[in-house]
């Protein structure tokens, strides 16, 4: 295993006491776990439980589509955008201190959500609890990192790591009984209680710990350019899984975003203290394990975005049903992440995230091949089981890699690196995989409807706009042949749905190559 970066000078002699503080006790560092897995999970939950209660605020708020798209994404917006000042920030203030700052913001955003009576309200509270999990998330993982030794994290992280599955597949299943039960406004007010007892936990086992060589001015302009980089290219995806998509407002953005990025790298190259040293990429190990976060995330987030659809449009699922469908993934991750967190203190990064990958592969390839008439448990469940599987092997050793690959100075910014990877990951897959199932169906549908007799008009629509089928209606003027038509574009859609999954298992064995070419064969501890 490649060592990690080196210092560039010695620790200062005004190193704060708790940076040499001894390393705490297994009680210590149990209480420790708990309260990074607790407010995580405040993250987690609220990246997906939410989208059960869209349609009661519609209702109750009067929210329109568009209202309610923001919802959802300003959260997800101001997260993605701020995950790298909220890792700068605990590298250098202490991460403790943030963290705790992340749990009090996250908090007060969940309240103002609760207490929303109109939908604009609730958006701009949805993205003060982001900018809140966003400084909770590298820190948590950080704090984690830093109160376990090197040969023993790969364990914590495995934890941690499964409870974070747990919590995010778990939600909607959560938040779908709390709407039911309690009305929309319950999935925020369960916020609150949870950050308290992490806010408990944090005061009485975390120990304050920093990077002593954070020193000087914080770099201003690198944390604005990373800021508007961030926040642009993922306002550019989420607009482009948008209805009434605007593509000129998508590129511009876009545009904006990747030059802000290409400035970022410019000035974070030239500043004494940069946000982001751009030596830590010096490390093959923590480029390759971003890399691999890319590929591996966008096809896990491009699947749980695609298999509800296509269970419940495709195979008859109820909404109740399909949410449930995912469950044993998190069951399998939850009850194996541990164990996988273990892999890599025995035998490195490279032999875990290799076959981890492939397992994931083969499970995403398992959920292409199933068809209408046999149950769940002999059909789906088999791929969903595999797929949790791998993802349980790959998980825990890659962000584990990605901690041991930096001096432990560097863990926040390290950590908030991975999680803007696979952030933007998520946002790629689910904005590119809609095109790839239209691409794939109006290709697929064309010779099943020359076979079909059908009056020319409607012909000719289908072929002007082949991508209205994919609702599963039959055009006006169809007329006995309406339910072949409807029969056909069904059978096309089904074909998609495999193509688009078949690419996402290629996806997942793409990031298995770059495990195997770029992560060392051999490994040895870090002391």
């Amino acid at each position: 295993m490649i060592e990690p970066v080196p210092s560039d000078t010695a620790p200062p002699e005004d190193a704060s006491p708790s940076d040499a503080s001894p390393p705490p006790s297994r009680l210590r560092r149990g209480l420790i776990l708990a309260t990074t897995v607790l407010g995580s999970s405040l993250a987690f939950i609220d990246g997906s439980v939410v989208n059960v209660a869209l349609a009661d605020m519609q209702r109750e708020l009067g929210a329109t589509v568009g209202d309610l798209q923001w919802i959802a994404n300003s959260y997800m917006l101001t997260l993605a955008a701020l995950l790298l000042l909220g890792g700068a920030f605990g590298d250098r203030i202490g991460r403790r201190r943030i963290f705790i700052l992340g749990l009090v913001i996250f908090s007060l955003a969940s309240v103002a959500c609760a207490l929303a009576d109109i939908a604009e309200t609730l958006i701009v509270a949805r993205a003060f609890q982001g900018i809140g999990a966003a400084l909770l998330v590298p820190n948590s993982l950080a704090i984690l990192s830093a109160s376990y030794p090197r040969d023993k994290r790969g364990r914590a992280i495995g934890a941690w790591s499964a409870f974070a599955a747990v919590f995010s597949a778990g939600g909607p299943v959560l938040g779908g009984w709390l709407v039911d039960s309690f009305g929309w406004a319950s999935v925020f007010w369960i916020n609150p209680p949870i950050a308290a007892a992490a806010l408990v936990l944090a005061l009485v086992s975390v120990r304050e710990n920093r990077s002593p060589q954070a020193r000087g001015d914080l770099d201003w302009l690198g944390g604005l350019l990373a800021m508007l980089g961030l926040g642009m290219v993922s306002y550019a995806l989420i607009q482009a899984g948008e209805t009434g998509f605007d593509p000129r407002i998508g590129l511009g953005a876009a545009v904006l975003g990747v030059l802000a990025l290409v400035l970022f790298v410019r000035v974070e190259a030239r500043t004494a203290m940069p946000l982001l040293p751009l030596r830590l990429f010096a490390s093959r190990e923590f480029t390759a394990a971003n890399l691999l976060t890319l590929l591996l995330y966008g096809a896990l987030g491009a699947a749980v975005f695609l298999f509800p659809f296509g269970l419940i449009r495709l195979y008859g699922y109820t909404a109740t049903e399909a949410g449930a469908a995912f469950l044993p993934f998190a069951l399998m991750l939850f009850l194996l992440a541990r164990w996988g967190g273990t892999l890599i203190d025995r035998y490195g990064a490279r032999m875990p995230l290799v076959a981890g990958s492939v397992i994931t592969a083969v499970g995403l390839g398992m959920l292409a091949i199933p068809t209408s008439g046999a149950p769940y448990w002999a059909t789906f469940l088999p791929g969903v089981l595999v797929l949790g599987l791998g993802m349980a092997v790959s998980i825990p050793p890659l962000t584990t890699g990605v901690m041991n690959a930096v001096d432990d100075r560097h863990a926040g910014i390290a950590s908030a690196v991975n999680n803007a990877a696979s952030r933007v990951a998520f946002l790629i897959a689910v904005a590119a995989v809609g095109p790839l199932l239209l691409t794939a169906f109006n290709w697929l549908q064309a010779p099943l409807m020359a076979e079909i007799e059908m009056p020319e008009p409607v012909r000719e629509a289908i072929r002007r706009d082949p991508g209205r089928l994919a609702d599963l209606t039959a055009p006006d003027g169809a007329g006995a042949a309406g339910p072949l038509i409807v029969a056909a574009a069904r059978e096309a859609l089904i074909d998609a749905f495999r193509v688009a999954t078949v690419g996402l298992a290629v996806l997942a064995a793409a990031s298995g190559l770059v495990a195997w070419v770029m992560y060392p064969k051999t490994s040895r501890r870090k002391g």
